[in-house]
């Protein structure tokens, strides 16, 4: 029988050991284009080693729940942000380092409408859209060599809602 993670809502501070939750809380930092559009500036920490950022679409296929968490990875030259393109929310797997792998995974689910950005070498389940469209501007590193880390489980998690 595999270890159950049960999945929590996503906060900045339950988050913030691996990564920025890009949303529109609060209030601008600013307000721009005539008044029309509030500003909330430099909201994500990107880290590249060598090579520079760059945006990339990623159309994924939607999940279903409960999930098998069967394998983990991370990107050790850079951090990787994910920002949908629509207003469904989509689930959110990271771990600590443990050694070189990754240690207990937490799930997030996260609102309508919030990114997220993995910090660089932090440990994470695949891209894991709950509903269509499955489509996510992503801002990561483009560069020489290779800078994807996979972790297989021998034991698998299972991933469910409350």
């Amino acid at each position: 029988m595999s270890e159950i993670i049960q999945i929590q809502p996503i906060t900045a501070e339950a988050f913030a050991p691996f990564g920025d939750v890009l949303d529109v809380s609060g209030a601008p930092d600013k307000i721009i284009n005539q008044g029309m559009c509030g500003r909330y500036h430099n909201r994500a920490q990107l880290d590249f080693n060598e090579g520079r950022a760059g945006i990339s679409l990623f159309n994924a296929q939607p999940r279903s729940l409960p999930l098998t968490l069967d394998m983990m990875e991370r990107h050790p030259d850079g951090s990787q942000a994910f920002l949908p393109m629509s207003q469904e929310p989509f689930l959110v797997i990271v771990a600590p380092d443990a050694g070189g792998k990754p240690g207990q995974p937490l799930a997030f689910v996260t609102q309508p409408g919030q990114g997220v950005n993995y910090h660089r070498g932090v440990w994470h389940g695949v891209l894991t859209p709950l509903s269509h469209p499955g489509l996510f501007a992503v801002v990561d590193r483009i560069g020489e060599g290779a800078n994807l880390e996979e972790h297989w489980f021998q034991d698998p998690f299972t991933v469910v809602t409350d």
